[in-house]
């Protein structure tokens, strides 16, 4: 994990990048997440949602926000009109391949209170729950979209297949809580 200031890009994840790689560059705004996650795991996420979509975009590079309630509401409301927080949100960009450096593919930011009272509710550790979420927007810069049944099945299945990748549970299969019922 990188030690910059809060706000601050800690760049890791730059640097020479092989042709078809994803650059994530990550930005710390809520040193809370500090705790619950690492800048290794988030940008091995967002690596394997942009190789599973098979697409030949070239390198390209993406910036990650981990931000507080506060900030994502904001952000929500300014860019989508919705005066809500919320667990994710996807910026793509219309970036084209670029003949030096890369495709610019847009911003995911996470807001960590939405997602550490998600992961309690779900049972499951927050890096778990922001490792599913980071997966899922960065499908949403690749294009997706889960606005009708037969796009939500798509991209739910994917999602599933990346995260069984990495070694996480499917996060739409029913589970059971202690008592035995379905959550």
């Amino acid at each position: 994990m990188g030690a910059s200031e809060p706000g601050q890009s800690t760049g890791q994840n730059r640097g020479a990048v092989p042709r078809g790689e994803l650059v994530v560059d990550v930005t710390w705004r809520c040193d809370r997440w500090r705790d619950e996650v690492s800048e290794e795991l988030l940008a091995g996420a967002a690596r394997a949602a942009f190789a599973a979509c098979d697409q030949d975009c070239g390198t390209a590079e993406l910036s990650l926000l981990l931000c507080d309630d506060a900030e994502i509401r904001r952000l929500n409301r300014d860019w989508r009109g919705k005066n809500d927080s919320t667990n994710v949100l996807s910026f793509p960009l219309d970036g084209v391949p670029c003949a030096q450096g890369p495709r610019a593919l847009g911003d995911v930011a996470l807001a960590y209170g939405t997602v550490l009272r998600e992961a309690l509710q779900l049972g499951m550790p927050v890096h778990q729950h922001a490792t599913h979420l980071v997966v899922h927007g960065v499908l949403h810069l690749m294009g997706y979209d889960h606005m009708g049944e037969t796009d939500a099945r798509e991209m739910e299945t994917l999602e599933t297949r990346i995260l069984a990748e990495l070694g996480l549970p499917d996060p739409y299969a029913p589970q059971l809580v202690a008592n035995g019922e379905e959550r």
